[in-house]
């Protein structure tokens, strides 16, 4: 099949393409593996008190010290999990367990707390990171194996924290952040929210519930023609229908998206994939990752609302067929963190 987009003409064999096959496991499965354990080039975003701050990534975050920068570290870490629970048989099984049992051990765990836990870095990775770390523990609390588990237990006093994050910060916060980067405001809510259920945690749902209200219910006319913008890794748009999918009752929420989104509703709606000039740019790669970030929403409200929005799933399929081959490039601007999002995608597609 041949999917015809600017700059861009390429074919696929559909039923592979789509397909998060144990060939494409393993593939994406080598590019979280390969930057673990890779200090450098790395981007730190610390917030220096005096000299005595100064120290390596690795010093400094233990654990999420790889893969460039800390949630890239984080998601990556979350990725070679998800593919061990469905993929038993990887081929490097064995050096993915012992890299992540060296990287999640519990001290390593206590030093990433007491980074935290500094007065000057309370914001530090909110929410993005925050969200991957939850993300991270449900994958872990879910996988039934004696190694899982106990790390699992190791990471679950950051985990506490960072819910406890939440729940302080989000009342504080007027207005949401309707951005394609990492602050995004529905994006971190719905990783927090699909945690918050998992833990059932009660407190963290309602107090994402409440503000998710607060900051998206009156919400109109988003402007897809506005996106994306230069380097968006997420869809703004997208993004908050995810997290109103998640919160609100199923008729309350497809009279919201009428109201928010009219044009999903049209069966002959399409919206081409954002496309990436350079990607040897860190930056312009982003597209990249927004490309898979419309794919995972839209993939959810498929299965959701298979009468309402079934024709969605064309449109899921193109953006996840069209950077799909950009992961393995050989370029580590998308290579560290690419592997994650399109994973997501995957496991939003049902696979």
């Amino acid at each position: 099949m041949k999917y015809l987009f600017p700059a861009l003409l390429f074919t696929v064999t559909t039923s592979f393409a789509q397909q998060l096959t144990p060939e494409r496991a393993n593939g994406l499965a080598r590019l979280p593996l390969k930057c673990l354990q890779q200090e450098y080039p790395n981007k730190l975003s610390q917030l220096l008190a005096d000299a005595s701050e100064l120290g390596s990534p690795r010093t400094l975050h233990p654990v999420f010290y790889g893969c460039f920068d800390w949630h890239s570290s984080v998601h990556g870490h979350w990725s070679l999990v998800y593919l061990l629970k469905h993929f038993p048989n990887l081929d490097n099984r064995q050096e993915i367990i012992n890299k992540l049992t060296v990287n999640l051990s519990k001290e390593n765990i206590a030093q990433e707390i007491a980074y935290l836990n500094k007065k000057h870095e309370k914001s530090y990775e909110r929410t993005y990171g925050w969200a991957w770390l939850l993300k991270l523990q449900q994958e872990l609390d879910t996988y039934n194996e004696p190694f899982a588990q106990q790390l699992a237990q190791n990471l679950q006093p950051l985990t506490d924290l960072l819910a406890e994050r939440y729940i302080e910060f989000l009342p504080k916060l007027n207005y949401a952040l309707r951005v394609g980067t990492h602050t995004n405001t529905a994006f971190g809510l719905s990783l927090a929210w699909d945690y918050a259920v998992h833990a059932n945690n009660v407190a963290l749902q309602n107090s994402i519930r409440e503000n998710a209200l607060r900051l998206f219910k009156n919400d109109a006319n988003c402007p897809f023609d506005w996106e994306p913008s230069g380097t968006d890794f997420l869809s703004p748009c997208l993004e908050e229908i995810g997290i109103m999918q998640r919160i609100l009752p199923e008729k309350d929420f497809i009279k919201w998206l009428k109201d928010f989104a009219p044009r999903l509703f049209d069966k002959k709606y399409t919206w081409e994939p954002g496309v990436v000039s350079d990607r040897t740019d860190g930056h312009l790669v982003h597209l990249d990752g927004l490309n898979f970030s419309r794919a995972w929403n839209f993939y959810r409200l498929v299965h959701q609302y298979p009468k309402q929005l079934g024709h969605l799933k064309d449109l899921a399929d193109r953006h996840l067929t069209y950077s799909l081959p950009a992961i393995v490039d050989g370029n580590y601007e998308g290579e560290h963190w690419l592997a994650s999002f399109a994973l997501h995608a995957f496991e939003e597609k049902g696979e």
